[in-house]
């Protein structure tokens, strides 16, 4: 899978049609709605498990996969749940980039809550799709629902009807 980097997706920002959106703003994402009940696979360069405090760290090129949806970052935590019946979070950080179907974003971070299919990024996102482009300080995607909202100075840019 290819990944994106900031000039392509720069550019894509610079040469995409967009619609314009406020504040915060609702939108698709992903082709359609993710089973979050799939099973999550995990590759990466290295695996660290703590057995003292029950953590797991996977680092180098790390991908998470479910379904349609693809996760990439350098580093991920893996948080369990309190009552330990299972993962509660992962936690992608040194750069993210989630791609589903044709939509592709990019931010800082973001925590993937399994058991919801909720994704939650911050930091400088960059939300790229065939016919929009959009940069905010945070989104959160929906995968179940097949949507996402972008929060805080959310810019696009607005073009013409042909």
């Amino acid at each position: 899978m290819n990944r994106f980097s900031w000039p392509a997706l720069c550019l894509l920002l610079l040469t995409a049609p967009s619609a314009g959106l406020a504040q915060g703003a609702q939108i698709a994402f992903g082709e359609s709605q993710q089973d979050s009940d799939l099973p999550v696979e995990v590759t990466s360069e290295n695996l660290d498990v703590n057995q003292t405090d029950g953590t797991a760290v996977f680092t180098g090129n790390v991908v998470v996969g479910q379904g349609e949806m693809r996760l990439f970052a350098p580093h991920v935590l893996v948080i369990y749940k309190e009552d330990e019946s299972g993962i509660d979070r992962l936690k992608a950080t040194g750069g993210v980039i989630v791609i589903s179907g044709e939509d592709a974003a990019e931010g800082d971070q973001a925590d993937y809550y399994v058991d919801t299919g909720m994704i939650e990024m911050e930091g400088s996102v960059l939300l790229v799709q065939p016919r929009q482009t959009l940069t905010s300080d945070n989104m959160v995607v929906d995968t179940r629902a097949g949507t996402a909202r972008m929060t805080g100075r959310v810019k696009t840019i607005l073009q013409p009807q042909d």
